[in-house]
């Protein structure tokens, strides 16, 4: 059985700079202490956390929105989940609301605090200095 994430994320900073932190791969590797390489393109690949996690560009609206194909290294083989990532300008800076489709449901929990423990809250950390 497969699953769906949820997440509703407030940062202290612009949607421009919350994108950038994400798609730009020396930041992204800034923030998760690890290696990232992104091709900032629809049809390019990513890989983060030192390959851990790996996908393709499916589609970009800078500023505004993410939308990737998504797979852990330790999934089942050829397993692929869909991140979409909404940034939206509001009072407080950006509201970040996160989907992931299609999570083995084996690693839903890890999946789910991960995104927290290894994204939102480093990613806070930097850009709300």
């Amino acid at each position: 059985m497969k699953t769906s994430l949820k997440q509703v994320i407030i940062i202290k900073a612009e949607p421009h700079d919350v994108y950038e932190i994400y798609m730009d791969e020396r930041k992204h590797s800034i923030f998760t202490d690890s290696k990232a390489t992104i091709t900032k393109k629809e049809g390019g690949k990513f890989s983060a956390y030192d390959g851990y996690a790996t996908g393709k560009i499916l589609e970009l609206a800078p500023d505004k929105k993410i939308i990737q194909s998504w797979r852990a290294d330790d999934w089942p083989d050829k397993h692929i989940s869909i991140i979409k990532i909404t940034l939206k300008k509001i009072k407080e800076g950006t509201e970040l609301k996160f989907i992931q489709t299609d999570v083995p449901e084996e690693h839903v929990a890890v999946i789910e605090k991960g995104w927290h423990d290894f994204y939102w809250k480093p990613m806070k950390k930097i850009l709300e200095k």
